[in-house]
């Protein structure tokens, strides 16, 4: 049957495309590497500039605010026994390059789905797409970074960005459409335009489902920082990696319970932020 039916060059094909968006856009894609790139060395200085013990007690503090005294508590512990095991520095790295790629899922994927809530085309385009982006292996979305954007940071973080954004889209877009429809009905009748039933009464009442989005990007996000760091992407990916590499399991078991205590951490920070207030925060 193979040998009746002509084969197609589709590999041909999207080489021949990637040469050609490499040669027209290539200063293009040097600046948005350099910006990128910047963003996470910022994140990494100023998590870097206080005291270890310091940051961590920030951490807390903020994981109090957005939570409870237990997770605020298990943050502290948390950092400070990644502190004691000596990957202080690696995990600031990783959280840079998490709340970079997350940072921008967000101010992409949040405005993609508002659009497709209002606009049932941009559903039915979009919807394609993200099964794309959600089904392909994230090893994949490597290969095309690594031509325009060369070894380093900026693959891994362009990997993870594709990766993670379509939960924040889809729960955004979930979101909206969950609000009842009688409060929709209402705002129209007190003539509200577009924008102010969007921003005074969607957008609020999918706060939960947005945060969720955003909860969920953030895991995928992390699960991407093994994979990034087979193409230079620092933090503690590298250390899993190299231990993988050369047969260190005692290493490979400590790095993974931190990467762990960080998703943990990031994970319970963000569900609570997500919930309702009401009744008073869990303490």
């Amino acid at each position: 049957m193979n040998e009746l039916l002509p084969r197609l060059p589709f590999a041909d094909w999207i080489d021949t495309g990637v040469d050609w968006l490499v040669d027209v856009a290539g200063p293009l894609f040097d600046g948005i590497a350099t910006g990128l790139e910047a963003t996470v060395e910022t994140f990494v200085d100023i998590m870097d500039f206080p005291p270890s013990i310091l940051l961590a007690v920030i951490f807390a503090l903020l994981a109090w605010w957005f939570s409870t005294k237990k997770i605020a508590l298990f943050t502290l512990i948390g950092f400070l026994f990644i502190d004691y095991l000596g990957y202080w520095y690696p995990m600031l790295q990783m959280l840079a390059l998490v709340l970079t790629s997350v940072a921008i899922a967000i101010i992409i994927g949040v405005p993609i789905g508002i659009w497709m809530s209002q606009q049932l085309m941009a559903r039915r385009i979009i919807t394609p797409i993200l099964d794309l982006m959600q089904t392909m292996p994230a090893f994949v979305y490597l290969i095309p970074a690594i031509f325009f954007f060369n070894i380093g940071v900026v693959p891994g973080l362009v990997a993870s960005i594709i990766f993670a954004m379509p939960p924040t889209i889809r729960l955004t877009m979930l979101g909206i459409e969950q609000v009842p429809k009688d409060l929709i009905e209402a705002t129209e009748a007190f003539g509200s335009t577009t924008w102010q039933r969007l921003l005074k009464v969607q957008i609020p009442l999918a706060k939960p489902n947005i945060m969720a989005g955003v909860n969920q990007s953030i895991m995928l996000s992390l699960s991407m920082v093994v994979i990034a760091s087979m193409v230079g992407a620092p933090g503690l990916g590298t250390k899993v990696y190299q231990a993988v590499t050369q047969l260190k399991t005692g290493v490979g078991v400590e790095t993974g319970v931190a990467i762990v205590l960080v998703a943990i951490i990031l994970d319970r920070i963000t569900q609570h932020a997500g919930r309702s207030k009401q009744g008073g925060k869990e303490s």
